[in-house]
């Protein structure tokens, strides 16, 4: 008989001290609550997008994984870092299409034409990124705030 389920906030604090199962037995208990976020975000997302809702958070665990050391106080500290990773997914994935979008079979048009076509959204998230990092600088606890409600969709 085993006994009962550990709750989010020991197993991170075990995973903290340095017990690497404690990341195994977190992973099934908080993996449909990041899914849930990530799938919230991505549907902002214009279609077709390459991204689904279960690779970004096997993302978020692999760079999770890769970490020596964490050090999460409670449940609301991990899910914002989650945030933070998925961020930096989201914005490294827009600017991998941004520069891929620039050769290669690209339809070449000129600049009279290009200023009619609508903004991409690859260009918003990264220009978003680069709001975020601006904010951070002036106000890292507002800028920490949008990131929250943005990229881990958690409201006030």
């Amino acid at each position: 008989m085993t006994g009962p389920e550990p709750d989010v906030t020991t197993l991170l604090g075990d995973w903290s001290r340095g017990d690497r199962d404690a990341l195994a037995k977190l992973v099934p208990i908080v993996y449909q609550e990041l899914r849930a976020l990530a799938a919230s975000y991505l549907r902002r997302e214009p279609a077709p997008n390459t991204l689904q809702p279960t690779a970004l958070v096997h993302e978020v665990y692999l760079r999770f994984a890769g970490q020596r050391q964490v050090d999460f106080h409670n449940r609301t500290h991990f899910y914002g870092a989650a945030a933070q990773i998925i961020r930096r997914v989201l914005v490294d994935h827009a600017r991998e299409k941004q520069a891929s979008k620039r050769g290669g079979d690209a339809k070449r048009v000129t600049l009279d034409a290009a200023s009619l076509l609508p903004e991409q959204k690859d260009v918003e998230i990264v220009k978003l990124d680069d709001a975020l990092s601006a904010l951070e600088e002036f106000d890292p606890k507002k800028a920490r705030l949008v990131e929250l409600r943005y990229f881990a969709g958690l409201s006030v």
